[in-house]
């Protein structure tokens, strides 16, 4: 092809139509404009190469990729699920645990503030329910406490183990109505005993042994109760040690049976 007429040189515009409608490039032109295929027979060949160069996924590709998402979800599900059972057992066992050490903290605390007042009972053991005659820990002092600890049975098979305090009592007459209200209470419980009551924990079964003679009994027992002419409401009514067994329901956290020995203070045992 010869050089474009010397009309067409004085007006370059013209020259440039001329020069892309003969087939040629603007000098001028973009990256997108110079990656263009030049007309001729391949043209349309060319175009097929890059859709199949550019084609998509497959349906079965597709359903492969959904299936292992799928897949791995499941697997990250029960992981957490997993975690977090683990987090919710751990958690109740660790309540449980606090309140069982809270409960028995304070049978410790009510045996090592036990007192004797003359001509009264400081501590009685009838099968059903435990009462004591203790120390007030309120300051200033406000006076002697009658504490009962006893199992009530509920709807189901295990109970709960209660414990009962009364008001402060100054007085042989006050002492004498506390005593009898803590063992009704135990029985028949009204609604002014259960105001005073406390629910601790759910509890199975429950034992006492009392340690006299260097020996463990049953306080129920002859040898479990004090020696003849022991006088009434002296420090040797109060057995050397106490022994508390508790079975913990199933179920739970915590389950089975517990000891818990104590040992009275003025032995040398120190406090619970």
């Amino acid at each position: 092809m010869g050089h474009p007429p010397v009309a067409l040189r004085a007006f370059p515009l013209l020259s440039q139509r001329f020069a892309l409608r003969e087939g040629g490039r603007h000098p001028h032109c973009g990256a997108a404009l110079a990656r263009c295929p030049a007309p001729g027979p391949r043209t349309f060949h060319t175009l097929q190469g890059c859709q199949r160069g550019a084609r998509g996924f497959t349906l079965i590709e597709l359903l492969v990729a959904i299936g292992v998402m799928a897949l791995l979800a499941i697997l990250s599900w029960r992981g957490l699920d997993g975690m977090v059972r683990a987090q919710e057992a751990t958690r109740q066992r660790a309540d449980e645990m606090l309140v069982l050490q809270a409960a028995l903290g304070q049978w410790g605390a009510d045996l090592d503030a036990m007192m004797s007042i003359p001509n009264t009972t400081p501590l009685d053991w009838d099968g059903q329910v435990l009462r004591l005659t203790r120390r007030s820990s309120a300051e200033p002092d406000e006076g002697a406490l009658v504490v009962a600890w006893t199992r009530r049975t509920g709807q189901g098979s295990a109970g709960t183990w209660l414990r009962w305090q009364s008001p402060p009592v100054r007085t042989r007459g006050d002492w004498q109505t506390a005593w009898q209200q803590a063992a009704q209470w135990a029985r028949t419980p009204g609604e002014g005993e259960r105001r005073l009551e406390t629910a601790l924990l759910p509890l199975e079964t429950w034992q006492i042994f009392y340690y006299r003679g260097g020996a463990w009994s049953n306080p129920l027992s002859s040898a479990g109760a004090p020696q003849a002419g022991t006088p009434t409401g002296t420090t040797a009514a109060v057995p050397d040690g106490i022994r508390l067994q508790i079975t913990l329901p199933a179920g739970l956290a915590l389950s089975g049976q517990l000891t818990r020995d104590w040992v009275r203070p003025s032995l040398g045992g120190g406090r619970s």
